[in-house]
C-alpha cells in the first residue's frame, strides 16, 4: 500500500516542481503559463492527497496538518484563477477545509510545545506549526472577506491566486531541497545553494505581490464588451493582459 503512494507521491512531486518553476519563468497570462500551472494544479493536489494518505498510516501528525494545508492554498489559487467572480459552494467548502487546517497546525503547535518527545520525528518545531496556522487563518480571512462581499476581482483576485500558488510551491520546494537533503551529493548537503532553491518561491511571491500591488496593469475595469466571434483571442482567465509584463 505505501509503495505505489510513495510512488504517486515521489511523481506528484517531481512534476509539480518542474511545472512549477515553468508557470513562474514564462509570460503570465499566456498559453503556456495557462497549460503550466494547470498541470502544476494537478499534481500539487496528487501531491498533498498522497502525502495526507501516507503521513496517516505512519502517525505523522505534521505531514497531516501540512498535506491538508497544501490542498486547500493550491485548490483556492486554481479557483481564484479559473472560474467567474461570483461564489459559489465550494468557497464555502475550501473555507471550512482551511479552517481546519489552521486549528490542528496551531494545536500541534501548542502539542509540540508542551510534549516536545510525543511528536514524531517529522513534526516541525512548534514556532513553525504556529507561522503555518497563521498563514491558514490569513487565508481564511481573505475567504470570509470574499464570501461576505459576493466575489473578488481585479487585482485582489490576481493577489489571492498569486500568493497561494507560489505558497504551494515554496510548500513543495522547502520539503525537497530542506527536508530530503539526502538524495543530493554529499557537499551540497547543508548548503546555501539549496536553501536559496527552496526560498526562492517566496522570495519571487513578495516580487510579484509588491509588482501587482503598484501596476495599473491589475485595476479592476468595467465588465468587458462583447467582441464579435474570430476577432480576438480569448482573454486569459485573470484578465491579464498578456503584453503586460515578462519575467
Amino acid at each position: 500500500m505505501r509503495l505505489p503512494l510513495l510512488i504517486v507521491h515521489i511523481l506528484a512531486g517531481s512534476i509539480g516542481l518542474l511545472t512549477g518553476t515553468v508557470a513562474m519563468a514564462v509570460r503570465k497570462g499566456s498559453n503556456l503559463h495557462r497549460a503550466s500551472g494547470n498541470v502544476f494544479t494537478v499534481a500539487m493536489l496528487t501531491l498533498a492527497t498522497s502525502a495526507f494518505c501516507l503521513a496517516v498510516l505512519k502517525s505523522q501528525q505534521g505531514n497531516i496538518v501540512g498535506s491538508v494545508g497544501t490542498f486547500y492554498l493550491i485548490g483556492t489559487a486554481w479557483l481564484a484563477g479559473r472560474r467567474g467572480e461570483r461564489t459559489r459552494l465550494i468557497d464555502w467548502s475550501a473555507l471550512f477545509i482551511g479552517l481546519a487546517g489552521a486549528v490542528a497546525a496551531i494545536a500541534l503547535g501548542v502539542y509540540t510545545l508542551h510534549n516536545p518527545g510525543g511528536v514524531d520525528k517529522t513534526t516541525a518545531p512548534a514556532g513553525m506549526s504556529f507561522f503555518f496556522g497563521a498563514v491558514l487563518l490569513l487565508a481564511t480571512a481573505g475567504d470570509i472577506r470574499m464570501l461576505a462581499r459576493g466575489g473578488i476581482s481585479g487585482r485582489q483576485r490576481i493577489t489571492r491566486h498569486l500568493w497561494r500558488m507560489c505558497y504551494g510551491l515554496f510548500i513543495a520546494t522547502g520539503s525537497f531541497f530542506l527536508g530530503q537533503q539526502q538524495v543530493f551529493p554529499a557537499f551540497l548537503r547543508g548548503s546555501i545553494f539549496l536553501t536559496v532553491l527552496a526560498l526562492l518561491p517566496f522570495l519571487l511571491m513578495i516580487y510579484w505581490l509588491f509588482r501587482v500591488r503598484f501596476s495599473k496593469a491589475y485595476r479592476a475595469g468595467p465588465p468587458p464588451m462583447p467582441t464579435p466571434v474570430g476577432s480576438l483571442k480569448a482573454c486569459d482567465t485573470l484578465h491579464i493582459p498578456s503584453e503586460t509584463f515578462v519575467p
